[in-house]
């Protein structure tokens, strides 16, 4: 398994990390960690699909993000000491990570300084997150938003069967579910998805990436930071 977050550090380095990680396994639907809790390690998803949610103002739970293999969350714990979590994380199927946590990571540090560098990835990574979805939350339509959300979900997912619900797509791509399903609805009568309940399958992800100006740079190539 190769995580996008160590990449660049010295394969030496990389060793390291891993060997102070530790192994969890996650049942579907388990908790990792809830939102407000104490924030000490950093996970690096090796199997499964989780989601990260938070409540809403009206108090029923939306989902933000789903990450799968070779992604991580949890980031802050490394950056932030004393820091919360921002978000509630579970699992969407069983799963396995590898838990790094903030106080074996620091005096991973004193030995070998190299792994500082997962730091400094992490803090850029989550500055370009950001500014890219305040761009995105001010000057894309909602209707390319979803297509968006789609197109990275079929990455995540193997064959592009997407196991979520329509709810689920619109609080991922900032918007309701009625401009999800009348999306859904064009697509799949253009043939580039098809959809069933519980799960939309991208069929033709060059097709629908054709009609939502979708800007390569932008796609997830690193883990986002919560």
């Amino acid at each position: 398994m190769e995580w996008p977050l160590l990449a660049d550090l010295e394969p030496e380095d990389v060793r390291q990390v891993l060997a102070i990680a530790r192994r969890r396994v996650c049942g579907k639907g388990e908790v990792v960690f809830h939102r407000d809790d104490p924030a000490d390690s950093l996970h690096l998803i090796v199997r499964g699909r989780f989601g990260a949610r938070v409540a809403a103002p009206r108090g029923d739970s939306v989902l933000l993000e789903v990450l799968g293999p070779g992604e991580a969350f949890g980031e802050l714990a490394l950056l932030l000491p004393g820091a919360s979590r921002s978000a509630t994380v579970a699992a969407l199927e069983d799963g396995e990570t590898r838990s790094v946590f903030r106080d074996d990571f620091a005096l991973l540090q004193r030995t070998h300084p190299g792994v500082k560098d997962v730091l400094l990835r992490l803090l850029a990574e989550q500055l370009r997150r950001a500014s890219d979805r305040i761009v995105e939350a001010h000057y894309v339509d909602a209707d390319t938003r979803v297509r968006r959300r789609l197109l990275e979900l079929a990455e995540t997912y193997e064959h592009g069967v997407v196991p979520l619900t329509q709810e689920d797509l619109a609080a991922m791509a900032g918007t309701s579910r009625a401009t999800v399903n009348r999306v859904v609805r064009e697509e799949r009568a253009r043939g580039t998805i098809g959809h069933a309940r519980g799960r939309i399958s991208v069929l033709d992800p060059e097709g629908l990436r054709a009609r939502c100006r979708y800007d390569d740079s932008s796609s997830r190539s690193a883990p986002s930071s919560r």
